[in-house]
């Protein structure tokens, strides 16, 4: 049976990673989660923040992972409601 392999001009961009249509966002997302992912294990130094009044000391890593964190959810918050509109 013939597959209907035709484009549509407004369908995402895609890659054939073996045999599989990938989106290139899917692509990118990785790359820079491969990245973050790297970048915190290379940091495991000892960092002292000040949060107003109190001072804490914690592995640099653990700043790191939290501030990822908190970027993928307010960018998964900021998709939502564009989505929403």
């Amino acid at each position: 049976m013939a597959r209907n392999t035709a484009k549509k001009p407004h369908d995402p961009a895609t890659v054939t990673v073996k045999g599989r249509d990938m989106r290139l966002r899917t692509i990118g997302f990785l790359v820079v989660a491969a990245l973050a992912v790297w970048f915190i294990a290379a940091n495991t130094g000892s960092v002292t923040i000040r949060l107003w009044i109190p001072t804490v000391t914690l592995p640099l890593w653990i700043v790191l992972s939290v501030t990822l964190l908190v970027g993928v959810l307010l960018g998964l918050f900021v998709a939502r409601r564009r989505a929403q509109r």
